[in-house]
C-alpha cells in the first residue's frame, strides 16, 4: 500500500529536497506541499494524507500547532516533525501536541526512510541524535496541559511576528476587543509585561521561526 506524504517547510529549496527524497522511495507519494502552518492544516483535511512531514518553525501558524490541529482533527494523520534543533523542550512539546515522530533536518535518506515506514507501522521515531533524551522525558512524564492554549499560542506567533491588533483579528476572525483579551491574558500566564518579552519566549520556545 501507498504511503501519502504531505510536505509542509515554508523554504521551496527544502520542499523541493524533500519531494525529492521522498518521491525515491518505494510505496511513497508526495501528494501536496505547503508554505505555511495553516496551509498544511487546510490541506490535510483535504488530502486526508497518512503523513505529514512538518516543519517546526513556519510563518502564519508554526508546525508545533499545525501538528496539533491535524492529530486532533485526523487522528489516522501521523506527523512526522522537522527542524534543526534537537533540543529537549522542543521534543517534549512535539510529542505532548500529538506529533508521532522528530526528524532532524540533516537526516540523511535511509533515516528518513526508516522515519516514514515507522511512523506509518504506528510507531513513534525519533533521530538517534535525539532520542537520548527520550528517556528523561518518560523520567519526567510530558505536562498534562500546555502554559497556553492552542489559541494563545496562536495569537502569541502573530503579536512576534508583529501583526497588529487588526491585523490578528482578521486573520483569526476575532474581533479587535477579543485579541486584545488573550494578549492581557498571554502575559499574564506568562508574567511577561512587553511586547518584547514576548517576542523574546516565542523564540525560546519555537514558537516563531529562529532559522532565517
Amino acid at each position: 500500500m501507498t504511503v501519502r506524504i504531505l510536505l509542509a517547510d515554508d523554504h521551496t529549496l527544502v520542499r523541493a529536497g524533500l519531494r525529492s527524497l521522498v518521491s525515491a522511495l518505494p510505496d511513497v507519494a508526495v501528494v501536496g506541499e505547503a508554505s505555511h502552518g495553516r496551509e498544511a492544516v487546510e490541506m490535510a483535511m483535504r488530502l486526508k494524507p497518512d503523513i505529514v512531514l512538518m516543519d517546526i518553525n513556519m510563518p502564519e501558524l508554526n508546525g508545533l500547532n499545525a501538528a496539533e490541529r491535524i492529530a486532533r482533527s485526523l487522528p489516522r494523520t501521523r506527523v512526522i516533525m522537522l527542524s534543526m534543533l534537537g533540543n529537549e523542550a522542543y521534543i517534549e512539546e512535539a510529542l505532548r501536541l500529538g506529533a508521532s515522530g522528530y526528524l532532524l533536518k540533516d537526516a540523511d535518506a535511509v533515516e528518513l526512510a526508516l522515519a516514514i515506514r515507522a511512523v506509518a507501522d504506528g510507531q513513534t521515531y525519533l533521530s538517534p541524535a535525539v532520542a537520548k533524551h527520550a528517556a528523561v522525558l518518560a523520567k519526567r512524564g510530558l505536562s498534562p496541559t500546555p502554559r497556553l492554549t492552542a489559541r494563545q499560542r496562536e495569537v502569541l506567533q502573530l503579536i512576534a511576528e508583529g501583526r497588529t491588533t487588526k491585523e490578528i483579528a482578521q486573520k483569526l476572525d476575532l474581533s479587535a476587543r477579543t485579541v486584545e483579551t488573550h494578549r492581557m491574558q498571554i502575559m499574564e500566564r506568562l508574567d511577561i509585561r512587553d511586547v518584547a518579552g514576548l517576542v523574546r519566549y516565542a523564540i525560546r520556545e519555537g514558537i516563531v521561526p529562529v532559522d532565517r
